[in-house]
């Protein structure tokens, strides 16, 4: 299956080094692989294998090789320096892409910098506007099949939800045991397994890490690093209330997402806003990662408790407030409240179903998969 992101790692690579980065089995393998055959004697090698880690530590691969893929290659001790160099004696026509399913650049490394040598990308899960390009469905049945399987490859393309379900129960399982030990320790494991156990019926609501430091009896500094760690590995992602100073923002509650919308816990409307949310990062993601826009993604929520589901922003400005709702067509008090503060931003309460669309005042009232597919990916 074809990405959105093929054209622009080949783009890029003409330019610079390019570091792949997203969720594990999200599918930047399969896209590197894809990209191999695309190239003159292109090679792959994964640090994780011990044949590939000997060639990649000895830098023994073929010199005249037009592509080299590297994957979880942070694993590798001082790989920043390490990448520069390779980097900069590269033979000339060879290009580099860089895979890895943790954040590259949260991992504590000293040496040199990167800066300049290459384009981050990140590979999100299948979007309505991508399920739709690539297999012609209409975006109301792709809403439908990714709400129900999620958006990674494996079990979207699955013959049955059988098949899904039983992939995402491992998946849970074997990215808690094993990716977790790359940050942590491993009498951890199991605090953390409850700690993401607990995240997943929480989805959507203002996170306190005290309340749940206090049901857990962990201190709220330890929940701190453990979510800073799930981050990290792509199993969920935080979104953080608007403020134009960036360290009041930080200091409020953040609300969690999972990238993997499957692996929420909860009803309909829950499922939809985790999926609502995964859309819009992707979306914003990728104004960031390809066209260099300063956008964001938040959510507004004020002291006496009115609060819309998502705000988008382009630098300071808000550019879109968003309202989730499964069937209530009935405009949304806070959405209508924050669209007279800020007249400048497009005010959406969008709706899983919904029969055909409206204008209320300066709210645009519409159905969710024709919304989803105007999205940049």
């Amino acid at each position: 299956m074809q990405r959105y992101l093929d054209a622009c790692v080949r783009a890029d690579l003409n330019k610079k080094m390019v570091i792949l980065t997203g969720p594990r089995q999200v599918g930047k393998t399969t896209l590197s692989r894809q990209l191999l055959s695309e190239f003159k004697d292109a090679q792959y090698f994964n640090y994780d294998v011990p044949e590939h880690r000997a060639v990649l530590e000895n830098r023994t691969w073929n010199k005249k090789s037009t592509l080299l893929v590297f994957d979880e290659i942070h694993k590798m001790r001082q790989w920043k320096p390490w990448l520069k160099g390779v980097f900069d004696g590269r033979t000339d026509g060879q290009s580099l892409l860089v895979t890895g399913s943790a954040r590259m650049d949260t991992f504590r490394q000293s040496g040199e910098s990167l800066a300049g040598r290459y384009y981050k990308l990140r590979l999100h899960p299948i979007s309505v506007r991508e399920w739709c390009e690539q297999t012609g469905a209409a975006p109301e049945d792709a809403l439908s099949h990714l709400l129900q399987r999620g958006g990674f490859p494996e079990p979207c393309l699955a013959d049955t939800d059988e098949e899904a379900a039983r992939w995402r129960a491992e998946y849970f399982s074997d990215l808690v045991r094993e990716d977790v030990l790359e940050f942590s320790r491993l009498q951890e494991i199991t605090t953390m397994r409850l700690f993401a156990e607990l995240l997943r019926s929480r989805v959507g609501s203002p996170l306190s890490l005290a309340s749940m430091g206090r049901d857990l009896a962990i201190s709220p500094g330890t929940l701190k690093k453990y979510l800073d760690i799930l981050e990290a590995l792509f199993i969920v992602f935080t979104v953080r209330p608007w403020h134009r100073n960036i360290a009041r923002a930080t200091l409020q509650a953040p609300k969690v997402y999972f990238y993997d919308t499957g692996l929420v816990k909860g009803d309909d409307g829950v499922r939809f806003e985790n999926f609502m949310a995964c859309s819009l990062l992707k979306h914003v993601e990728w104004q960031q990662d390809a066209l260099g826009k300063e956008a964001g993604l938040h959510y507004i929520r004020t002291k006496d408790g009115a609060e819309v589901d998502f705000a988008l922003s382009h630098g300071d400005t808000l550019t879109d407030l968003v309202e989730c709702k499964l069937s209530d067509a009935k405009p949304h008090r806070a959405l209508l409240r924050f669209a007279g503060e800020w007249p400048q931003a497009r005010a959406s309460q969008v709706l899983r179903g919904l029969s055909h669309a409206m204008d209320v005042g300066p709210l645009q009232i519409r159905e969710a998969a024709g919304w989803l597919m105007e999205l940049s990916a």
